[in-house]
C-alpha cells in the first residue's frame, strides 16, 4: 500500500498546490517513506518543493524526548538550514511569528488511533491557527493502526485538555487526514485544507486490521509506542498513566503491560474473569514480573499482567482494550478496597483536576470504578450510547 508521504513524493500532480509557495512539514520520527527516508530528507531533495520551516509535536521531531512534560526546543537544522519549532516547549500553539515563515503545511503524523495521544491535538491547535493565518494544511494520510473501530466516553464538555482535543471517544476510528476533516466540520473553521489519502489500506482485513503488517516498517511515532500490539493496547493502557500502577515504561514493553510492587496478580485475574468475562476477549492475559529502570516503582520488583495481542488468539473485533482496563481496576477495587489507586500529580500541565479523569474526558469511569454498586452493565449502557453517536456523526467522513 501507498501512504499519503509516498503518493506526494511520487506523484507531481499532487505536488501542484505547492508550487511557488512556502512549505513547512509536520513530522516526527516516524514521518519515513517506504524506503524509511524521513519526510523531510525527502521533501528536500525535491525541485518543485520549497521547504523553508518545519515543526515537531511531542517528543520531538526527530524523537528526543523520552516521557511526558519533558520539552523541546527549538533549532535550526544543521542539514536543511531551516528552523524547527517545538510545539511540545515554550509553547503548545504555534505563534504569530511562526506561522510568518511558510504558506503551506505538510503535515505527517503517525497516530494510534486514541484521544489521548497527542498529535491530535497538534493537529487541531495548528488547522485553527492556519484558519487566523490564512495558511493552507494538506494532511499526508497514513493507517489509524487501531483499525475502525470505537470504543470509550465521549469527552464531556469543559473537559478538554492538551489530551483531550474535542467531544470523542477513546479509540475513534479515524485517520488523521479525517481527524481534520471532523475538527473543521465540528469547529466550523474557515481553512483551505486536503488530504493526500492512501492507496490499498485494508482497517478491517487480518492479520494488521489497521496496519500493513508484513509490508512496512514500524517506527516509533513516540518513544513507548514500540509495536503495533502497543498500539492496539493503548486505548486502554494509557488510563494507566493516571495510576499508581506502572504502565510498564522504564521496560521493553511499555503500555502493553502493567503491575506494581504488592498486588496479589493472581487473584486479580481470576477477579477480572469473574466480573466481567465478556471483556476480557480478543486476547490473553499473562502472570508476569517486571522490574521498571525508570518512572514507576523504578528498581522495584513488580507483580503484573502482560495484556498479548500479536498471536492467534487475538480477535480484533472482540478485543476492547478500554474496557478491559476498566475491568482491572474494578478488579483491584474488589481484592484490595483500601489500594491507593488514583495517581494525584500534576499530568500535562494540568494542576486541579485528577489525571485519570483527564484522560477519559470525564469523571464517569473513576466514579464506577469507586462505586462497588456499580457494574459492568452501568458502564456498557453508558459507552456504547457514546460509541453509537460518534459512529453516527462520523459516518460521512470515513
Amino acid at each position: 500500500m501507498k501512504f499519503g508521504l509516498d503518493r506526494l513524493l511520487e506523484e507531481p500532480d499532487l505536488r501542484r498546490p505547492l508550487k511557488g509557495r512556502r512549505v513547512a512539514l509536520l513530522a516526527h520520527p516516524a514521518s519515513v517513506t517506504r524506503n524509511l527516508t524521513h519526510a523531510m530528507d525527502a521533501l528536500a531533495e525535491l525541485d518543485d518543493v520549497i521547504l523553508t520551516a518545519a515543526f515537531g509535536p511531542q517528543h520531538g521531531l526527530r524523537g528526543d524526548k523520552q516521557d511526558n512534560m519533558v520539552e523541546s526546543e527549538d533549532f535550526q537544522d544543521p542539514v536543511h538550514g531551516i528552523p524547527v519549532f517545538s510545539l511540545y516547549g515554550e509553547v503548545r500553539r504555534p505563534s504569530a511569528e511562526m506561522m510568518e515563515h511558510f504558506d503551506v503545511l505538510l503535515v505527517d503524523l503517525q497516530d494510534l488511533g486514541c484521544r489521548v495521544y497527542t498529535f491530535i491535538t497538534t493537529l487541531r491547535y495548528l488547522l485553527e491557527a492556519a484558519a487566523g493565518h490564512q495558511k493552507s494544511v494538506i494532511v499526508l494520510d497514513r493507517p489509524n493502526p487501531a483499525g475502525r473501530l470505537v470504543e470509550g466516553l465521549i469527552l464531556r464538555p469543559g473537559w478538554e485538555s492538551f489530551v483531550g482535543a474535542g467531544p470523542m471517544p477513546m479509540r475513534h476510528g479515524l485517520t488523521m487526514g479525517e481527524m481534520g476533516r471532523w475538527f473543521i466540520e465540528s469547529l466550523k473553521l474557515d481553512v483551505e485544507y486536503d488530504v493526500v489519502t492512501m492507496e490499498g489500506w485494508q482497517p478491517n482485513s487480518a492479520p494488521g486490521y489497521g496496519w500493513p503488517l508484513h509490508e512496512r516498517n514500524w517506527i516509533n511515532p513516540s518513544p513507548n509506542a514500540s509495536n503495533l500490539w502497543m498500539a492496539r493496547c493503548y486505548p486502554g493502557t494509557v488510563m494507566l498513566e493516571g495510576t499508581t500502577l506502572s504502565e510498564g515504561r522504564g521496560t521493553t514493553r511499555p503500555l502493553e503491560l502493567f503491575g506494581a510492587p504488592d498486588i496479589d496478580v493472581r487473584t486479580l485475574i481470576a477477579a477480572m474473569y469473574e466480573i466481567a468475562p465478556q471483556w476480557t476477549k480478543g486476547c490473553r492475559l499473562r502472570e508476569c514480573w517486571f522490574e521498571p529502570t525508570f518512572h514507576k516503582h523504578a528498581g522495584q520488583m513488580c507483580a503484573g499482567v502482560q495484556i498479548h495481542v500479536e498471536d492467534a488468539a487475538y480477535l480484533h473485533q472482540e478485543f476492547r482494550p478500554w474496557r478491559l482496563m476498566a475491568l482491572a481496576f474494578k478488579a483491584l477495587r474488589r481484592i484490595r478496597p483500601e489500594f491507593e489507586l488514583w495517581r494525584d500529580f500534576p499530568y500535562e500541565y494540568e494542576q486541579e483536576r485528577l489525571a485519570i479523569d483527564l484522560i477519559n474526558g470525564g469523571e464517569q469511569l473513576r466514579l464506577w470504578v469507586d462505586d462497588p454498586n456499580a457494574t459492568p452493565a452501568d458502564l456498557e449502557l453508558l459507552a456504547a450510547a457514546d460509541e453509537r453517536q460518534w459512529r453516527e456523526d462520523c459516518a460521512a467522513i470515513r
